[in-house]
C-alpha cells in the first residue's frame, strides 16, 4: 500500500486573499515504512511575504523569488503524489492551497477523501490532548529537535513517525521483521528430515506377569478373574 505524507508552507492562512504556496514536501510510505523517495520543492508566491508567515517558516520573498512557479513544478507534483492518499496533518488547510494552486493553472483539485488527517486520528485517539506536530512528537518520544522553525519536508518526515505510531506504533516493521526470521530459521521450502526409531516394547516381560499373578492372590475376589 502506497502513501504520501504531504505538508506545505504559504504566505498565510487563505488562499482566497491571495496567499499562496511556498514549500511543498511529501514523504512516500510503503505498507507504513518510508522509502526515501521524498518529493520537495519551494515556490516563488510572485508576492510579498507577511512578517508572520516569516517568523513561523523564515522563508524570506528574496530567497524564494529565486524559485520556479507552481506551474512549472504541477505535473513533477501530481506524478509524486499518483493516487495514493495523502497523509496530512489538519488536512482542510493544505488540501485548500494545493486545489487552490492546482486550479490556479488549470488542473483540476484533488479529491478532499484522498487525505487523511492525523489532527483527526490523535483527537479521537487522545481526546482533550494537545494535537500538534511538536506534541505529539514529545508524546510520542520523536526527536523534533532540528525543527525550531517550520519546514514542509521536515514536517513531513516527522508526520510519517506519528503516522506510524497513531496506527499502532512499531508493530508493521517489527511482524516484517519476525517473518524475515523464521524465514531464516525454517525456509518453507526446504523439506524437513526425521530420523524413524524403532517402536519401544510394551508387552509385560515374564517376570512382570508372575509379580502380577502373585499380587492378585492376595485380593478377595479380584475383577481380573471374572470373565
Amino acid at each position: 500500500m502506497r502513501e504520501i505524507v504531504l505538508d506545505t508552507e504559504t504566505t498565510g492562512l487563505d488562499p482566497t486573499s491571495g496567499h499562496r504556496i511556498v514549500e511543498i514536501g511529501c514523504v512516500e510510505l510503503l505498507n507504513h515504512v518510508p522509502t526515501g523517495q521524498v518529493f520537495h520543492c519551494y515556490l516563488n508566491p510572485e508576492r510579498d511575504m507577511p512578517d508572520g508567515a516569516f517568523a513561523v517558516h523564515g522563508l524570506s520573498e528574496e530567497f524564494l523569488a529565486k524559485h520556479p512557479l507552481f506551474a512549472a513544478v504541477a505535473q513533477d507534483f501530481l506524478d509524486f503524489v499518483g493516487d495514493a492518499p495523502l497523509i496530512i496533518h489538519n488536512a482542510d488547510f493544505d488540501m485548500k492551497f494545493v486545489n487552490w494552486e492546482l486550479t490556479l493553472v488549470g488542473r483540476p483539485p484533488l479529491p478532499r477523501d484522498r487525505a487523511v488527517d492525523t489532527v483527526q486520528m490523535a483527537r479521537r485517539r487522545f481526546p482533550g490532548s494537545p494535537a500538534s506536530l511538536d506534541a505529539l512528537c514529545r508524546r510520542f518520544g520523536i526527536d523534533n529537535s532540528a525543527r525550531d522553525k517550520h519546514g514542509a519536508l521536515l514536517d513531513a518526515e516527522l508526520l510519517a513517525e506519528v503516522y506510524l505510531e497513531l496506527i499502532g506504533g512499531r508493530e508493521p516493521g517489527l511482524a516484517l521483521a519476525a517473518e524475515r526470521r523464521a524465514s531464516l530459521i525454517a525456509p518453507p521450502s526446504q523439506a524437513v528430515t526425521r530420523q524413524s526409531r524403532p517402536a519401544r516394547p510394551h508387552a509385560a516381560s515374564p517376570a512382570e506377569l508372575a509379580e502380577h499373578q502373585a499380587f492378585i492372590a492376595q485380593l478377595s475376589d479380584p475383577i481380573w478373574r471374572k470373565n
